[in-house]
């Protein structure tokens, strides 16, 4: 039910009815002046003397009763709406607090949100960091390694070239036939019983 609907209940079944309250009273007697006849030769009218003072004498003592009841309607309307604003106050902060507390999760959403990308851009600079190690250690160990093979490279090369240039000795062409003509012989000086270098 409305609040309306609840005012007008309340007027409507605690309310005397028109006639008899205060203010049907007076209308009655306003209406009884208003239609009494008039003296001949004069604005002034005839009235019942008796009938007048009774509606108006009905009207006052039904006044207070009124007013008091006037005054009660006004206080329940007063104290209706103070329920009202005391509800609508509660639960205004309700929306209010509910309002904050999710701005605050907002906030805290926000915050772990850059917290985790601060996380990601650090991971990701780490993964770059270790990989430029990663590569710059296999290049330096590569590069050692090249010049291991490069000088294992010359020293099989000055060796092949020593090989070819120990002159034959006398009779070797005799004792040395076949794929094995340029071996050294045993005794013979060769590749591996001089010094590297």
């Amino acid at each position: 039910m409305s609040d309306d609907a609840f005012l007008d209940e309340a007027v409507d079944t605690e309310a005397p009815s028109r006639r008899d309250d205060a203010e049907g009273l007076v209308q009655q007697a306003m209406d009884t002046v208003s239609t009494a006849r008039t003296m001949p030769l004069s604005a002034s009218v005839l009235v019942d003397r008796q009938e007048l003072l009774d509606l108006l004498q009905g009207a006052l003592e039904r006044l207070p009763e009124e007013l008091r009841h006037a005054r009660w309607l006004l206080k329940e309307r007063d104290e209706f709406l103070a329920a009202r604003q005391r509800e609508a106050d509660v639960l205004l902060d309700d929306v209010r607090a509910q309002a904050e507390r999710m701005v605050q999760r907002t906030e805290i959403v926000r915050q772990a949100n850059q917290v985790a990308q601060r996380i990601l851009d650090d991971a990701r600079e780490e993964a770059r960091r270790l990989r430029h190690e990663a590569e710059d250690y296999c290049d330096q160990r590569l590069a050692s390694f090249e010049i291991v093979l490069e000088r294992t490279l010359k020293t099989v090369q000055a060796g092949r070239e020593k090989l070819q240039a120990v002159p034959p000795m006398p009779g070797d062409d005799e004792l040395r036939t076949g794929p094995d003509a340029t071996a050294p012989v045993s005794g013979e000086p060769g590749f591996f019983d001089q010094d590297e270098g």
